[in-house]
């Protein structure tokens, strides 16, 4: 039996199952966030998912497909939306400044919009929808990445059924950064159906997994909340560091290579009260929990809520199945918090709450989870930058 006749083995056996909500660990569903191997499938198998260059290896994560640059950008007048009568190309003939190729590489300025043609593309059947996210390393650098898709009315949300090109709108908001084609900034998660997600069922899952530490079931309100550290070690250690103005460029496909300290400062804990956060500036923080995302799920966290202050938090809000959890070497696993607050400045106390995450179920638990296999760059994570910048001994980066 070659690949694809195991892969669509493994497809109809998921279509024909019926199992209901609240089954064991590794049942399979008809209804939940696809797996990297049903990834795989809607690649080779169903050809729902397109692309321009054939899909690399590492592309497919526990749940969700790295998206990769195609080889021109465009400089455009202002963000937008192409609304339900219009492509994204239509669009771009009214607002588009500059066509840049940016097949051997090319600068994305600070403060600048551009929308970027994707290589991938998607072909959804029925019953089929995704969603787009900055990775989590475009995040860290504070890369405003949203993806756009034909006739589109929302920024990060594919419709059921789509059949189209996607888009990426890219707009480096702190540092300028060099780009090309293949590059990766963003990923989609691909649903089929539309599972539930209540407060009832995440409640039970963090009875059964303590999927965020030290938090109880009455906690738990719309997801399952975080707060922040301010605090750290509680004797001025660094709790997390603060973007450099007029930094240097950032190669978006180097690992490991910028000294830390010519582009962040870091930030130590209060001598009391809580952390001021410059509308200015862009933070780093960390989660005061330990986050855990079992095999069975994926994690979203939703990045800005009026309720609880003036800033936005995590702009890559995906966390993949095995995210700290013990079973993939993650055990202590805390949430990155990619901050910047809005308008005016804001006092953030150490213990609030600054976001919530939303878990929800996979078809089937994925071929491998995140952190087996490759070392990824962020389990078991405490205060870390985005995997562009060498190690300090100060920051848990492992």
């Amino acid at each position: 039996m070659n690949a694809s006749d195991e892969l669509l083995t493994h497809a109809t056996r998921i279509d024909d199952a019926r199992a209901p909500g609240g089954d064991p660990d590794g049942a399979i569903h008809t209804t939940g966030i696809l797996p990297s191997q049903e990834l795989e499938r809607q690649v080779k198998v169903t050809k729902e998912i397109r692309f321009l260059e054939p899909i690399q290896d590492d592309q497919y994560q526990p749940a969700s497909l790295d998206l990769r640059l195609g080889p021109a950008a465009y400089r455009v007048r202002a963000s937008f939306l192409p609304g339900k009568d219009a492509t994204v190309e239509m669009k771009l003939k009214d607002l588009a400044m500059h066509k840049m190729d940016i097949s051997e590489g090319a600068v994305l300025e600070r403060g600048c919009v551009y929308i970027v043609p994707l290589l991938e593309g998607l072909s959804l059947r029925k019953r089929t929808s995704a969603m787009g996210n900055p990775k989590s390393s475009t995040g860290r650098l504070d890369i405003f990445t949203r993806l756009i898709t034909d006739y589109g009315t929302e920024f990060d949300r594919v419709r059921e059924g789509y059949s189209g090109p996607l888009y990426a709108e890219v707009s480096p908001r702190t540092f300028s950064v060099l780009v090309r084609k293949g590059s990766r900034l963003n990923q989609i998660r691909i649903r089929r159906g539309k599972p539930s997600s209540s407060d009832e069922a995440m409640k039970r899952l963090q009875q059964e997994h303590q999927v965020v530490a030290s938090i109880s079931r009455n906690d738990i309100r719309d997801g399952v909340p975080v707060s922040v550290d301010v605090l750290g070690d509680r004797s001025g250690g660094i709790i997390g560091y603060k973007a450099r103005s007029h930094a240097g460029l950032i190669d978006i496909d180097k690992v490991r290579h910028y000294d830390v300290l010519d582009y962040w400062e870091p930030v130590h804990a209060p001598r009391r009260g809580g952390l001021v956060l410059d509308p200015a500036d862009f933070y780093i923080l960390a989660s005061r929990e330990a986050v855990n995302v079992p095999p069975t799920h994926a994690a979203e966290m939703i990045a800005y809520d009026t309720l609880v202050g003036e800033f936005r938090v995590h702009y890559a809000g995906f966390f993949d199945p095995g995210f700290g959890h013990p079973e993939a070497g993650g055990e202590g696993s805390r949430a990155v918090l990619e901050v910047r607050s809005f308008e005016v400045p804001f006092v953030i106390e150490h213990g609030q709450v600054v976001g919530r995450l939303a878990y929800e179920r996979l078809i089937a638990p994925p071929a491998r989870l995140y952190g087996s296999g490759v070392k990824p760059s962020y389990q078991r994570q405490g205060i870390a930058l985005s995997r562009h910048f060498k190690p300090l001994p100060t920051a848990d980066t492992r």
